[in-house]
């Protein structure tokens, strides 16, 4: 048996042993908040950082509520006490019209013929119209002209019998339009990566060089003197392309015979607009994925696979580099043809945004958006765009 004296020298040493172990584990909880710190004042000042917060302050997020059943808001007695949200179903503002003043539309003389997902330009006063759907199994393969002036449609005429009738890239320098790759055909059928020009002067058509590989929808336009084709959708009509080419061009001609690979996109898909601002290239909207078709099928059947619409805004610098820009207020497809620069802005009408989680239905975009591209300093050495003015007005479209 252990002595008195024995006994409390033992207990000493175990207190003298816990209180080591309680102050090591102090100092190692006290450097873990140290380094802490230190790695959220570092994330805070970075340029990943800034990024997020600058993409968070330009699209605030917006909900609304849906009833999930015609009687969700009948509460019966044992629901009572419940969340004031029960038996309702949160939704994105995506699926909803966002607030803005009403625009009066005037309506104008109808289309010879009902068009999707064809192509269009205006030169001056002249709308040309490029072939496009008539239904699912029939496309067009002309244009038609809309004169602007006169509120009338005069012109028609026939495109090469090589040339897409769907999905095109298209640019104009005021005079010739350079149609790029697309579609060939009906359902979902293969792309082609013909390329041509049309004299809209003399209406006479011309070839190019094909491009490397065929496109779905690319983003397309003139910039610096070269015909840039970048994005789309690959040869399989569902895999986003990353790739970008670009070809020397003047008055209609090619002044290379093949094309240059340049920095690639840095996210893919088709349905996007391409603007070309105060020397500066913009991509604005799009989405990856798309329809496919069905294996197996002789008519190339067109068969549904998961699509994801996006916001996102690139422009590409002097030292043809990708820097990203504050996102559009909701996501936004097939606005290829849909824009316009009014007063040092872009303007984007419409589109179609994300399938509706209820009816699984296309959502047609019924406002107009404006972005800015006036550039604000926040101090003497960063200027940034403006960004977008939200809305602008809403047309209340809807299918």
């Amino acid at each position: 048996m252990r002595t008195g004296r024995q006994f409390l020298a033992s207990a000493g040493k175990n207190r003298a042993a816990a209180t080591a172990t309680v102050s090591r584990l102090a100092l190692l909880c006290l450097g873990l908040l140290v380094i802490g710190l230190f790695a959220n004042l570092f994330w805070a000042i970075s340029p990943s950082s800034i990024l997020a917060n600058a993409v968070h302050y330009y699209s605030p997020t917006r909900i609304f509520f849906v009833p999930s059943s015609p009687n969700a808001n009948t509460a019966t007695p044992s629901q009572e006490g419940k969340s004031k949200t029960s038996g309702k179903r949160v939704l994105s503002a995506t699926f909803a019209d966002l607030p803005a003043p009403q625009l009066k539309w005037e309506q104008m003389a109808s289309a010879p013929v009902p068009r999707l997902d064809g192509a269009a330009i205006q030169i001056k006063n002249l709308l040309y119209v490029f072939a496009g759907y008539g239904t699912i199994n029939y496309v067009h393969s002309h244009v038609n002209v809309y004169n602007f002036s006169d509120n009338s449609w005069g012109g028609r005429f026939d495109m090469p019998k090589e040339m897409a009738h769907s999905h095109l890239g298209m640019a104009t320098d005021g005079r010739y339009i350079y149609v790029v790759t697309g579609q060939y055909g009906p359902q979902c059928r293969g792309p082609t990566a013909r390329n041509f020009v049309l004299d809209t002067e003399s209406k006479q058509w011309e070839g190019l060089p094909p491009l490397p590989v065929p496109r779905y929808a690319p983003a397309t336009q003139l910039w610096r003197g070269r015909l840039h084709v970048m994005g789309g959708s690959k040869e399989n009509r569902h895999t986003p392309g990353l790739e970008h080419w670009s070809i020397a061009v003047k008055d209609g001609k090619a002044l290379e015979k093949e094309w240059r690979s340049e920095i690639p996109i840095p996210r893919g898909g088709p349905h996007r607009a391409c603007v070309v601002v105060d020397d500066r290239l913009y991509v604005i909207g799009g989405q990856e994925g798309d329809f496919m078709a069905k294996p197996g099928s002789p008519i190339f059947k067109c068969s549904r696979r998961n699509e994801v619409v996006y916001s996102d805004v690139y422009m590409l610098d002097d030292d043809m580099k990708w820097k990203i820009l504050p996102p559009m207020p909701k996501p936004d497809s097939h606005i290829e043809f849909a824009w316009h620069i009014v007063n040092n802005s872009i303007v984007i009408v419409g589109g179609t945004t994300e399938k509706h989680p209820e009816t699984k239905k296309m959502t047609l975009v019924g406002e107009i958006f404006q972005f800015q591209l006036d550039m604000q300093s926040l101090d003497d050495s960063f200027f940034f765009p403006l960004g977008w003015e939200y809305v602008i007005f809403n047309t209340s479209v809807r299918n």
